[in-house]
């Protein structure tokens, strides 16, 4: 009995089977674009994180998220009285080389009158020696007192020649003690403005990231600003696919805040360096006609349109066989040249005609 069941069904599956026509289309022309899918978020124009490049504490917050900000306005200041005291200590030094520098100055007067008196000292020598001389020549006097003249002649020649010398060294030195003077203060100068921290771009205050009173370094993001209400998408697009990217081709943007919309962007910039991480390339595309609302790091996905063919024969990708084969009439094996490929169907180049009919494998 159980036999005989058994046979039944397996008869009545063979026949619902061979009564159940196999899927098939008619093959006809359509268009097929070719694109490259990439994943991102939204950015503001010039954004940016805020960091200090001093440690310290963060002592003022002078603005607040969502202000619109100037190039150059102080956003934070750390806690800066160390750097105010040596700033202040390195104008005073300045001060006192410049003082020291003018004509007039104590130390210059103090050389300079030296000189003076031994200029006048030589001149004295010099006058009492000739004269010893001219006498010494008209056999009036003695040797002694003609070499003791001439000693005196001398060393006042010396004497002179070193006055002037220390003039000279002391001007050096006080030009350079006024250059280092105002290196230094320069210096502390610089490093006292880099306790305020200042915007580089007019734009907005995204987001503050620390509160008054936090230790802060050179390594930890203060803020974010960038332009207000300006933004472009940053892409990541996989090292396979980077070289079909060109500059000024249309992307079509899908984002979870605005469902069911497409939008369109074109490709403006292409960094020309491998995240070796992630194995990606970054590529910048500005909205054509952005939404009304966006905000910073909103995510998005894109496809890059390479090539757009028209009225190509096409055919569904699920009707491929092993890459390059078709089933005709008489399920029949038919190999195939394809082209093009998107997510739904591919171009057929070679062997298949328009309103031939293939079957579903």
């Amino acid at each position: 009995m159980k036999v005989a069941q058994s046979f039944v069904i397996s008869a009545l599956l063979l026949l619902i089977s061979c009564s159940k026509e196999k899927e098939s289309i008619i093959v006809s022309a359509s268009n097929i674009t070719e694109v490259v899918y990439a994943s991102g978020k939204v950015k503001a124009v010039d954004q940016y994180n805020v960091y200090s490049t001093v440690n310290g504490v963060l002592q003022n917050i002078f603005v607040n998220v969502g202000d619109d900000i100037q190039k150059g306005q102080t956003l934070l200041e750390i806690d800066n009285v160390t750097s105010e005291l040596n700033t202040e200590n390195a104008r005073i030094n300045l001060d006192l080389s410049a003082k020291n520098n003018r004509k007039g100055s104590d130390k210059i007067q103090e050389i300079e009158l030296n000189v003076n008196l031994a200029l006048e000292k030589l001149q004295l020598d010099s006058s009492l020696f000739f004269r010893q001389k001219k006498l010494w020549d008209q056999n009036i006097g003695t040797q002694l007192e003609l070499e003791q003249k001439k000693l005196a002649y001398n060393n006042s020649i010396i004497n002179y020649h070193t006055s002037q010398k220390r003039l000279s060294q002391l001007k050096t030195q006080l030009q350079n003690e006024l250059k280092r003077a105002n290196v230094t203060y320069d210096i502390n100068k610089k490093l006292f403005s880099d306790y305020s921290i200042k915007s580089s771009v007019n734009g907005k205050v995204y987001d503050i990231l620390k509160e008054r009173g936090e230790l802060v370094s050179p390594q930890t993001p203060l803020a974010v600003i960038g332009k207000a209400d300006t933004f472009l998408l940053e892409l990541s697009v996989d090292e396979n696919d980077i070289i079909k990217i060109s500059l000024g081709q249309k992307v079509l943007v899908t984002m979870d805040s605005y469902k069911g919309q497409v939008l369109e962007a074109v490709v403006n910039k292409i960094y020309p360096i491998m995240n070796e991480r992630s194995r990606t390339f970054m590529v910048e595309a500005h909205f054509i006609n952005p939404p009304k609302k966006l905000f910073p790091n909103l995510s998005a996905e894109a496809n890059i349109i390479i090539q757009i063919k028209k009225n190509i024969i096409t055919i569904p990708n699920n009707y491929i066989i092993d890459g390059k084969y078709i089933l005709v009439e008489n399920n029949k094996k038919r190999e195939i040249k394809i082209g093009l490929k998107d997510y739904q169907k591919v171009e057929v180049i070679e062997g298949l005609k328009e309103n031939e009919v293939i079957y579903k494998p």
